[in-house]
């Protein structure tokens, strides 16, 4: 999913080969560069040493501020793909309205003014396909996100050798991790201080996405912590995902969950969960060199997002 391309088009330039993700967290921006796309998924050495990660504490939320401030320590160039976090976006479901697709964004914004806190004249969204329910009414899940708080992101982005080309949220993100199969797989991912998402990721497309509190501070929890108390509660999380999956949305049976938590536990916390939820249970894996980046698996995820695109025969996203 990439959100928001209009704003990206008041500003294009030209492109160098270099990939770029910055995940906009809730107290810190994680950022990974790439010299080019193939470098992603490339197990050469030379190709690897080329490749960067860095974490940059964000003061008074001002966002802008900090990729201004990496622009100068790293010298981005080439395409640019931004993760939102939570407090940046809302994400809705609703009725799909009965009008012409192209006039859908603008029907959008009158219909779900009540359910966000961004005025309709300071929003830009996208949606994507929802689920169709028992009596076949069409869904659909609108990422809205206030434009002029945007516009400072990508212009701040743009100001050096990089170029905006996709603004996305961690759940997209995360799903562009997830290789193309059609089994379903329930994904349980974070970013390092954020709160738990649930994904249900089938043949390339997300069908199922829900956000966990209670969790955000997960990596501090103890052994002790994590067996006696979050297990249980996570796996009925779970529990109450994969019902819904099954029985609303007339789904097959979830075959597999897979773990992305930038904790020291990680494994840990896997191995408990496959014993609790009686099904198999591994860790999401990222491109093959770049395993040890877990906490930056968001930035590495948003750059994924051509790849994903390629792979998929058709897409459910729809960009104004």
């Amino acid at each position: 999913m990439s959100l928001l391309t209009q704003v990206n088009n008041i500003f294009s330039k030209k492109q160098s080969e270099q990939v770029v993700g910055v995940s906009l967290q809730q107290e810190s921006i994680a950022l990974c560069s790439f010299p080019s796309l193939a470098a992603i998924t490339s197990s050469e050495s030379d190709v690897i040493k080329k490749a960067s990660f860095q974490q940059l504490a964000v003061k008074e939320l001002n966002y802008s501020a900090a990729i201004v401030e990496l622009q100068a320590d790293a010298k981005l160039a080439g395409k640019c793909h931004i993760v939102l976090n939570s407090q940046q976006s809302q994400v809705v479901q609703v009725d799909k309205p009965n009008v012409p697709a192209a006039e859908i964004n603008g029907a959008l914004k009158w219909q779900i003014k009540d359910l966000v806190s961004i005025s309709p004249e300071n929003m830009v969204l996208d949606y994507f396909d929802g689920p169709v329910l028992a009596g076949g009414k069409e869904k659909i899940n609108v990422v809205c996100s206030p434009i002029n708080e945007l516009k400072e992101i990508v212009t701040a982005a743009n100001q050096g050798d990089m170029n905006v080309a996709s603004i996305t949220i961690a759940e997209f993100a995360f799903a562009n991790l997830h290789p193309m199969q059609n089994d379903a797989c329930l994904l349980v991912c974070q970013q390092p201080n954020e709160e738990i998402l649930l994904l249900i990721v089938k043949q390339g497309k997300l069908y199922f996405h829900r956000q966990l509190r209670g969790f955000s501070q997960l990596a501090n929890k103890t052994e002790d912590e994590l067996t006696m108390t979050v297990i249980d509660s996570l796996a009925l999380e779970i529990q109450r995902s994969s019902d819904y999956f099954e029985r609303q949305l007339k789904q097959a049976p979830i075959k597999e969950i897979k773990v992305l938590l930038p904790i020291e536990l990680e494994g840990l916390l896997a191995r408990k969960l496959a014993e609790n939820s009686h099904m198999p249970v591994t860790l999401l894996a990222l491109p093959e060199s770049y395993q040890l980046y877990r906490n930056y698996a968001a930035a590495i995820g948003a750059t994924m997002i051509e790849a994903r695109i390629t792979e998929q025969a058709q897409g459910g996203m729809h960009v104004s």
